[in-house]
């Protein structure tokens, strides 16, 4: 199996990741046009296939996941722990401090995957998603650098 990433190529490709948003997410859960300028988006294809997306928000030394979703085809073979691995990668690499990011309570599967690779719950907020309605939550990973090894 063959993976890469590919930074979405704005605004060629806007049309072609708003289209992937709608096969993965429930209306209340998409982005519109606008937020998908504003964020840095990225495919992740294996195979030669676009299998999953991602896009971060630059928030000082934080790096925030506006989204990450894999498509249903590609669930369940361990892709989504190799896309994740990856945005740690990506935010150490690029120097931030920590990643964020917001799931549904419901979410079982997403919030599980972030514990997995250290994420804690910060808290859980009530009514953020609507569409069905549900709570958020807030989950942070803080991010360790070699040069914050103790002496």
């Amino acid at each position: 199996m063959r993976v890469e990433f590919r930074k979405v190529l704005l605004p060629s490709e806007l049309p072609a990741l708003m289209s992937f948003d709608r096969k993965i997410f429930p209306a209340a859960d998409r982005f519109d046009a606008a937020y998908w300028q504003d964020v840095e988006s990225w495919w992740m294809f294996v195979d030669g296939k676009k299998a999953g997306c991602c896009a971060f928000e630059r928030r000082g030394k934080t790096l925030y996941l506006s989204t990450t979703g894999l498509l249903p085809p590609f669930q369940g073979r361990g892709l989504g722990a190799l896309l994740k691995s990856w945005q740690i990668a990506y935010a150490r690499y690029h120097g931030f401090r920590r990643l964020s990011a917001h799931c549904r309570k419901s979410n079982k599967r997403m919030i599980a995957l972030n514990q997995e690779f250290g994420f804690r719950m910060v808290r859980t907020i009530r009514g953020y998603y609507t569409g069905p309605g549900d709570a958020a939550v807030l989950m942070e990973l803080r991010l360790k650098h070699a040069n914050d090894i103790s002496r």
